[in-house]
């Protein structure tokens, strides 16, 4: 999860994708074999959004886990770069959002909301 200030970065998935599509949700992916999780998340933020991130070192913000997939997110408030839309056959859209905007949004997964306003809370 990108933060910056009072406002998150989400990635809107395609309506055309076979999973998940026409929601916001995190940029991020799937880790590759033999491949770290926060190696996966710096080399996954470059490939969709053009930036550059440290490997995170402490444990994730949140995991999720369902039947069909697991997910650690963690939450960075440091890059090198602008984030661009650089993965157009993932995203139609990316855009910043502030806490009062995310309710609005369909949401890539129930728990996102909960957790993006603990995010937004801490300074």
């Amino acid at each position: 999860m990108l933060r910056d200030g009072n406002r998150v970065l989400l990635c809107h998935r395609s309506p055309e994708r076979r999973w998940y599509p026409d929601v916001w949700d995190l940029p991020g992916g799937h880790v590759e074999p033999g491949e770290l999780p926060g190696a996966a998340l710096a080399r996954e933020l470059y490939e969709e959004l053009g930036i550059e991130v440290v490997v995170p070192a402490g444990p994730p913000l949140q995991q999720i886990h369902t039947d069909s997939f697991d997910m650690q997110i963690w939450l960075i408030e440091s890059w090198t770069g602008a984030p661009v839309n650089a993965a157009l056959d993932e995203h139609d859209a990316i855009a910043w959002f502030q806490e009062h905007e995310l309710g609005e949004l369909r949401l890539a997964h129930d728990s996102y909301l909960a957790m993006f306003t603990e995010a937004l809370a801490v300074r």
